[in-house]
């Protein structure tokens, strides 16, 4: 898919929105989510959505919808690092299939690294365990 298009609204993260399709929440508020990403490249790696936009990527996004995404992937990346102790951290963005995105609802990652640690590729890794994306994120939540 190029750079320019239209919003799909039966997109996976537009499901998890409308709660059609369960996710392993973070925190969230009126217009953002954060929650757990289902195929990890990393121990706690998460992602961070707009409830209120359809942008499809960064270049479609509203300014203040930036701002909302840019302070909710702060907050979540200061929990991640307090929460898991990673070595260091990955925050991250795609914009078009080219770029590496695979899903066309602009969103964050927050993806913990470990010395030592492969990463695994973006979308390509096995689903994670339910009960472990659990736990993970009440850990997470524990340090906001």
């Amino acid at each position: 898919m190029s750079l320019d298009g239209r919003y799909d609204a039966d997109n996976i993260f537009a499901k998890i929105i409308r709660g059609e399709i369960p996710s392993v929440k973070v925190f969230e508020d009126d217009r953002v989510l954060a929650f757990m990403d289902v195929f990890p490249q990393s121990r706690g790696h998460a992602l961070v959505i707009s409830k209120v936009s359809q942008a499809r990527n960064l270049l479609e996004a509203e300014p203040e919808v930036l701002a909302e995404l840019a302070a909710a992937t702060q907050k979540l990346t200061r929990a991640v690092v307090s929460a898991l102790k990673p070595d260091g951290v990955v925050v991250t963005q795609f914009n078009g299939a080219p770029a590496g995105q695979t899903i066309f609802h602009l969103h964050f990652h927050v993806i913990p690294r470990y010395e030592g640690e492969a990463l695994g590729r973006h979308g390509e890794g096995g689903m994670a365990d339910t009960d472990e994306l659990k736990a993970l994120a009440a850990k997470i939540a524990a340090a906001l």
